[in-house]
C-alpha cells in the first residue's frame, strides 16, 4: 500500500474515531431508575419491607411509615410520595375528596385483625367479652394504644372497648401512642401491662403476647387501601407496584406477617 494511501486511511480512522468521541460526549446519559415512594401505615412496616426487598430487582422502592392521617396530611403538604398505602378508609377518603390521589388506581388491599396484647411474660389472663375487666387488671397502669382521637388503630380500639361497654372505666388510664407500633413498644418494654394492636404486631415482637382477639364485629372491619397518589412523577411503575402488591406471590409474603 503506498505511502498516500495509508495515510489516507489513517486520516479516515482517525475522524471516524473523533467522531465516535463526539457522539459518547453529546449522547444523553441514561437518568439512573426513579425510587419509589411508598408512604405506609406503621402496620405494614415488617411486611411490606420484605416485600421491597423482593421487589428491588425491578425499580427500588423506600417506604416511609407512619400513622395513616399524618402521611395523609403530608401528602396534602405536597410531600413527594407515589404510592400511599392506609389503615383505614377515612384517611384514603379524605385524599380523594380533595383529588390528590387516582381514584382509578384505588384497590382494598387488605384486612387486619384488633387483638389485646401484654408483656411475654405476664401472666394475667382476660377473657374478652361484655364488659370483661380490664379496668381492673390494670390497676394504677396505662393502657397502651394509639391515639383514638386520630390514628385508625386508636379509633378502631375504642369503639371495640366501647361496643364491649368498657371504654368508660378504662378511657382514663390511655396513654395514646402516635401510631400503632409506637403503642407496641410500650408494652414490649414493660411499660404497659397490656395494649390494643393489630394483630400482625404482635407476630413481629416477640417480647409480647396476645392476651385475646376483640370479636370481630365489635370494630369496624380494618380494611388498608392503596392509591397511587395524583402529583407522583413515577405514575406507571406506581401502578406497577400497586398491582405487584395485589399478585398471589405478594398475597403469600402478606398472610405470613398475619394479613
Amino acid at each position: 500500500m503506498g505511502s498516500g494511501k495509508r495515510k489516507d486511511l489513517g486520516t479516515r480512522v482517525a475522524t471516524l474515531w473523533l467522531i465516535a468521541q463526539l457522539f459518547l460526549f453529546i449522547a444523553p446519559i441514561p437518568a439512573a431508575a426513579q425510587d419509589l415512594i411508598v408512604f405506609a401505615a406503621a402496620s405494614l412496616k415488617d411486611a411490606l419491607d420484605a416485600i421491597a426487598r423482593d421487589y428491588q430487582p425491578t425499580a427500588k422502592v423506600v417506604v416511609s411509615y407512619a400513622a395513616s392521617p399524618t402521611l395523609a396530611k403530608q401528602i396534602e403538604n405536597a410531600a413527594p410520595a407515589d404510592l400511599f398505602i392506609s389503615a383505614d378508609l377515612d384517611w384514603m377518603d379524605y385524599l380523594q375528596a380533595r383529588k390528590l390521589i387516582n381514584a382509578r388506581s384505588r384497590v382494598n388491599l387488605l384486612r387486619n385483625r384488633l387483638i389485646l396484647i401484654a408483656p411475654a411474660d405476664s401472666k394475667v389472663t382476660l377473657e374478652i367479652k361484655p364488659g370483661f375487666a380490664l379496668a381492673a387488671a390494670l390497676g394504677n397502669s396505662r393502657l397502651a394504644m394509639a391515639n383514638p382521637a386520630a390514628v385508625p388503630a386508636g379509633k378502631y380500639g375504642k369503639a371495640a372497648l366501647e361496643s364491649l361497654g368498657v371504654w368508660q372505666s378504662v378511657a382514663a388510664k390511655v396513654a395514646p401512642a402516635d401510631n400503632v407500633r409506637a403503642a407496641l413498644t410500650l408494652v414490649s418494654r414493660g411499660e404497659a401491662p397490656f395494649g390494643i394492636v393489630y394483630r400482625t404486631d404482635a407476630i413481629a415482637d416477640k417480647k409480647v403476647k396476645i392476651v385475646g382477639e376483640f370479636p370481630a364485629g365489635s370494630y369496624p372491619p380494618i380494611i388498608y387501601p392503596a392509591a397511587v397518589v395524583v402529583a407522583s412523577r413515577n405514575a406507571q411503575k406506581a401502578q406497577a407496584l400497586l398491582d405487584y402488591l395485589g399478585s398471589a406471590h405478594a398475597r403469600a409474603l402478606f398472610a405470613r406477617y398475619g394479613f
